[in-house]
């Protein structure tokens, strides 16, 4: 049994998204706003994050800055009811793992949430030694990336990208190949949202190496690991 976090200002979708998430075997944890949604999170570490993206004090988009500038790897499902790309770019930007555009049925969301479920299942299932890409280190059991040394933190499908780059250097891998490598899912999603995951691990690697370049675009395909 997985437990859910829920943060929601609307008590009725509040109840409806509960309910469902009961029905389908999760333990529940519930907020109102995402201050007493914090509380939650860090006294009672739930196994995933549902929020909604606008509230009143702490937002959605404040809640996954916070999460991961503090470290915190778990994964988190923005509830977003503007259709924007620049807003689901946003909160993947900020760390999120997923978003879900508002009308949604309970049968999308439960989706999401299991499918974020299992890659934490399959990766604490697998015993494996870390794998060595000269200075990158991949560790799926404690889904850990290193470079040089140094720890990257990252979210799960953080951590899956680079995984998946990293496994098949100097293979192309599409936008297309890449969703379905780090989802989990058959779900529709606007294929550029990659090109957001991408952007974010460059940074977070030139942040402990300024030289990092391991990442390459091929125009019109879609990115490489270099070694």
């Amino acid at each position: 049994m997985a437990t859910v976090l829920l943060i929601d200002d609307d008590s009725s979708l509040l109840d409806v998204l509960a309910l469902a998430c009961e029905d389908a075997g999760h333990e529940v944890l519930t907020a109102p706003n995402g201050r007493d949604g914090w509380d939650r999170l860090t006294r009672q570490r739930p196994d995933v994050v549902v929020s909604d993206v606008n509230m009143p004090g702490i937002d959605g988009f404040s809640l996954a800055r916070r999460m991961r500038e503090a470290g915190d790897a778990t994964p988190l499902i923005l509830l977003t009811s503007r259709d924007s790309e620049i807003d689901e770019a946003l909160g993947l930007e900020l760390g999120a793992d997923d978003y879900v555009a508002k009308p949604f049925s309970t049968r999308v969301l439960l989706a999401r949430i299991g499918a974020l479920l299992r890659r934490q299942a399959a990766r604490a299932t697998e015993a494996v030694a870390a794998r060595e890409h000269g200075a990158l280190s991949v560790h799926a059991e404690r889904l850990e990336l290193r470079w040089n040394g140094e720890t990257l933190v990252t979210t799960v499908t953080e951590f899956r990208l680079i995984e998946t780059l990293s496994a098949r250097p100097g293979v192309v891998f599409s936008r297309e190949q890449l969703l379905r490598a780090i989802r989990d899912d058959d779900s529709v999603v606007v294929e550029r949202i990659i090109d957001t995951y991408v952007r974010r691990m460059r940074r977070k690697f030139e942040d402990l190496d300024p030289a990092f370049d391991r990442i390459d675009t091929v125009i019109g395909a879609g990115y490489r690991w270099r070694d």
